[in-house]
């Protein structure tokens, strides 16, 4: 999983509340076992006026020339809100997006995401819709955020954001569940040794 230390790059606003997994990534593109694909499809009902995916939708933020590459998004309350799956953060990184920043996160969501390496930012109602304003106003403003510091930088101002202390540590060390357990590896080592031994003397 990739380190998450600091991170600029252009925000994009989706000024909507409840935003769920179903939008993130409609059901009919969860075939897919693997966690890449997805990004292609992520908001389809919204980004494209067609179910072939060949008409975009020019008047979603997203497909807007000055939002191009974006990596930041910042929305309203519930974000992620729905179903528990996976699939919703995957299509997420998967079209480039690191970090997300929104009133609150449907808690199913918060975990899949911050444990497949996307950060959840929390920050007020008020600063979120401050932000909000501003990149509707100036598109193609990036966005720093600093998970080091535990800040959000924008249009000059600071904004401060809390996170668990275990998600804190695995997204700045880079450590997803599989890391997560290889960092116990001399432990499971000796506990195998052990076992082994038992049968053969057994």
């Amino acid at each position: 999983m990739e380190k998450f230390t600091v991170h600029t790059g252009v925000a994009v606003p989706l000024n909507s509340a409840n935003i769920d997994t179903d939008q993130i990534i409609p059901k009919q593109f969860l075939l897919a076992t693997t966690r890449k694909g997805f990004g292609k499809h992520a908001f389809h009902d919204w980004r494209y006026l067609d179910d072939e995916e060949k008409v975009l939708n020019p008047d979603f933020n997203l497909n807007k020339p000055a939002y191009h590459g974006a990596s930041i998004l910042v929305a309203q309350d519930n974000f992620g809100n729905g179903s528990s799956r996976e699939h919703a953060p995957w299509a997420l990184t998967d079209f480039g997006f690191r970090a997300v920043i929104a009133p609150s996160f449907a808690n199913i969501f918060n975990h899949n995401a911050l444990g497949n390496g996307l950060l959840t930012v929390r920050l007020t109602a008020a600063e979120v819709d401050e932000i909000i304003t501003y990149l509707e106003q100036n598109p193609g403003t990036q966005i720093t955020i600093s998970l080091e510091d535990m800040t959000v930088e924008c249009a000059g101002k600071t904004y401060k954001f809390d996170l668990d202390p275990f998600y804190r540590h695995c997204l700045l060390n880079g450590l997803d569940s599989i890391d997560l357990t290889l960092e116990h590896n001399d432990a499971i080592s000796a506990f195998e040794h052990k076992a082994q031994t038992y049968l053969v003397q057994h």
